[in-house]
């Protein structure tokens, strides 16, 4: 059975969730899993690794007046995953990116998330997709 990109992007969140919280690198939680995930999970946890300090880097800058690591959990995660997806999966359409980043942030985190979300990825999807 295949797993769709929605699926497979929730994984890698929990997946980028449990790596933050233990404080090791997503490959560290990968090669742990019985069972490898979809390799489109593979394939973004791979770009939030080899790019993390750019990544973060990005987050911060636009996410004004929030430090990376002062946001939630689960919020950071999201604009993590949704930044290597809009870095590299050129594939996948922006509007397609910032919609599903939105439906994670509000179905996993408080009720401001997706808004927050939204305005943090609407100011790099310009800056990254030009």
């Amino acid at each position: 059975m295949e797993t769709s990109r929605r699926q497979a992007r929730e994984r890698a969140l929990s997946l980028l969730y449990e790596a933050d919280l233990k404080g090791v690198a997503p490959s560290a939680v990968l090669g742990a899993l019985a069972v490898p995930p979809d390799p489109y999970t593979v394939d973004v946890l791979g770009i939030v690794e080899e790019r993390s300090d750019e990544i973060d880097r990005m987050i911060g800058e636009a996410a004004i007046g929030w430090e990376v690591d002062r946001m939630a959990v689960v919020d950071r995660n999201v604009l993590r995953l949704a930044v290597a997806e809009l870095l590299g999966s050129d594939d996948v359409p922006t509007a397609v990116v910032l919609n599903e980043a939105v439906e994670l942030a509000t179905g996993y985190s408080t009720d401001e998330s997706g808004r927050f979300v939204n305005g943090v990825l609407a100011t790099l999807a310009v800056q990254i997709r030009v």
